[in-house]
């Protein structure tokens, strides 16, 4: 095994934690929160906050390392437009990220909350389902031009 294919190998994993992790917790979140039941939105966020600090985080610090080495590996240049511009909306995501992950564990809070006292989901969780959900979409739609950006490499300037 060369060192190339180690460092792709990883890299290409921690792609596919981050889109994979990112489509689950979306997907159980929705799903919860279509329920409008606290016990299972509170349930769910439990265990969705766990998933973002154990996979996605992990994929996160894995992702730069991985592709500043495999860069220097190869000999690219991060200066190429793919790379420069994978660079960028992979801060992009991390921008939208960091909040979603405050924001899930203070659903949490309000959900679990909400079951302890036997009342409904209060409105400042549906507020900030509705921001969770409007910070996920541009997060998802630039991993997945991250990953187009990686497997296409197209000559952008």
């Amino acid at each position: 095994m060369t060192l190339y294919f180690l460092l792709k190998f990883l890299h290409v994993t921690g792609a596919a934690v981050l889109l994979g992790t990112g489509a689950g917790i979306a997907f159980f979140m929705l799903a919860a929160h279509r329920t409008g039941e606290p016990r299972t939105v509170a349930a769910v966020a439990r265990i969705v906050v766990i998933a973002d600090f154990l996979f996605t985080a992990t994929a996160v610090v894995a992702q730069p390392v991985t592709g500043l080495l495999l860069a220097w590996n190869v000999g690219y240049s991060l200066l190429d437009g793919w790379i420069a511009l994978s660079i960028l909306l992979y801060l992009v995501t991390g921008a939208f990220w960091l909040p979603v992950v405050g924001m899930q564990m203070r659903m949490r809070e309000l959900a679990a909350a909400a079951a302890r006292d036997g009342k409904s989901l209060p409105e400042a969780y549906r507020r900030l389902f509705r921001l969770w959900f409007a910070f996920g979409v541009p997060a998802f739609a630039a991993v997945l031009a991250i990953l187009w950006l990686m497997i296409a490499k197209p000559p952008l300037w």
